[in-house]
């Protein structure tokens, strides 16, 4: 008995999550875009006092809304294994603004914080557009092509600044080509200098070795498609309707000479 009600309030406590989900879906995805913006803007051009604002209010609503669904959550562990990205990006913006630990100041530390708010940053987005794209496989792929781009230009341009690291990225513009020749697997001449900018490098590169495949086979698809439906459709020459007349002409003639050639009784 005990048991089958233990059941019956996971059950519900599921349900509950899923209407929840449905019902926070648009805002969160909202949300989701404003906190993108607010990141590649801070990363690529510094930030400011109302960057600063939104961003805490923001992830205020973040970590309201992790905390809502943890408690609905029929089963904790299993909550906590399949969004621990989650909890990492989300506990450090609280060591990054109230200081906890005297370490976080250290350059590299920051660096290292950083690199794990724009993997966070990229998790919560892919996971916004996964939902708004839900029945739109190639139109997913392709937007979360874009956001890889623009958010890991933003990270390359903030760990390798040309000021900072010989031969690095003078400009946003700069970040962005050469992560578009990354993700495109064709590469550049320069390489990352600072840990950060390496393990970025190589995400990136990793996206971009999965995505490129699925892409072209996709454009592949479509042209294969759209050549097998040309011939399909393609209206019938003047040879190929004499041809067919002929045929049947052809045909009367010989019914006619076998109707000749029956015996009458």
């Amino acid at each position: 008995m005990m048991k089958q009600a233990k059941q019956e309030n996971e059950q519900d406590r599921r349900e509950t999550l899923e209407r929840l989900d449905e019902w926070l879906d648009i805002p969160m995805l909202v949300l989701s875009i404003i906190w993108l913006g607010l990141v590649l803007y801070e990363l690529a051009y510094g930030g400011n006092s109302l960057i600063e604002y939104l961003g805490v209010a923001i992830w205020i609503i973040f970590i309201a809304e992790f905390v809502l669904c943890f408690a609905l959550a029929p089963q904790k562990r299993e909550f906590l294994k399949a969004n621990w990205l989650t909890v990492i990006a989300l506990l450090v913006p609280a060591l990054r603004m109230f200081r906890v630990f005297r370490v976080f100041r250290a350059a590299r530390a920051l660096r290292g914080a950083r690199l794990v708010r724009i993997v966070g940053t990229a998790n919560r987005s892919m996971g916004a557009l996964k939902s708004a794209l839900r029945r739109r496989r190639f139109g997913y792929v392709a937007a979360m092509t874009g956001l890889v781009l623009a958010l890991g230009a933003a990270g390359m341009l903030s760990f390798e600044p040309a000021s900072e690291v010989q031969g690095g990225f003078t400009s946003y513009g700069d970040a962005l080509w050469w992560t578009a020749m990354l993700l495109t697997t064709i590469g550049s001449q320069y390489w990352p200098a600072t840990n950060e900018g390496r393990i970025l490098a190589l995400l990136i590169s990793a996206y971009g070795l999965a995505a490129f495949g699925y892409i072209t086979a996709s454009f592949a698809s479509f042209f294969v498609g759209w050549d097998a439906e040309s011939v399909a459709e393609e209206p019938a020459s003047a040879t190929d309707v004499a041809a067919l007349t002929e045929e049947i002409a052809a045909l009367r003639r010989d019914l006619a000479a076998r109707i000749h050639q029956t015996p009458i009784d």
